[in-house]
C-alpha cells in the first residue's frame, strides 16, 4: 500500500512538474519568435541605410523601432512575450549631405538621409541573435529534464 501512494504522489508531482516545462518551453518559444520579428526589423533598417526620397525635400528611409509586451496566451494561459508595435524612430534626426545633383536635393542642394546607423543595428542583431540562442538553449534544456522525468518513470 505505501509503494502504490508513493508511486501516485511521484506520477502526480511529475505530472505538474512537465506542465511547468511546457509552460517554459512556450515562454521560449514566444522569446523565438519575438527576437525572429526583431531580426526582420534590423534587416529592413540594415537595408535601407541608402533608401532616400525621391522628389526634393522628401522624407528619407526612417529606422523602425520594435517594441515587445507580456500577453497571456488565450489557448493556455500561459504569459507569453510577443510584438507589441513596430514604429519609426521619430527621436533621431536625419543625416544631411550636400549634393546638388541628387534628385532629392532641397533648394541648397542638401538631401536628407536615413537615421540609420549600422553599427546600432549590428548591435540590436547581436542582442537578437543572443536572445534567440538563450531561448533556444531554455527549450532544449526542457526537453531535456521532460526526457529525464520520463526515463524515471518507466
Amino acid at each position: 500500500m505505501k509503494f502504490k501512494i508513493f508511486l501516485l504522489i511521484v506520477l502526480t508531482s511529475s505530472v505538474a512538474f512537465a506542465g511547468s516545462l511546457d509552460e517554459a518551453i512556450m515562454q521560449s518559444t514566444s522569446g523565438m519568435k519575438a527576437q525572429g520579428a526583431r531580426m526582420k526589423v534590423v534587416a529592413q533598417n540594415i537595408a535601407n541605410t541608402t533608401s532616400t526620397g525621391q522628389t526634393p525635400g522628401a522624407e528619407p528611409y526612417r529606422r523602425k523601432l520594435i517594441f515587445f509586451k507580456n500577453k497571456i496566451d488565450k489557448n493556455t494561459g500561459y504569459n507569453v512575450v510577443q510584438v507589441d508595435k513596430i514604429t519609426g524612430d521619430r527621436k533621431t534626426k536625419f543625416n544631411a549631405k550636400f549634393d546638388p545633383s541628387h534628385p532629392a536635393a532641397n533648394a541648397d542642394g542638401y538631401v536628407l538621409l536615413p537615421n540609420v546607423e549600422p553599427t546600432i543595428e549590428n548591435l540590436d542583431m547581436k542582442e537578437a541573435q543572443r536572445g534567440y540562442e538563450a531561448n533556444l538553449g531554455a527549450v532544449e534544456t526542457s526537453k531535456k529534464m521532460i526526457g529525464s522525468t520520463i526515463d524515471l518513470l518507466r
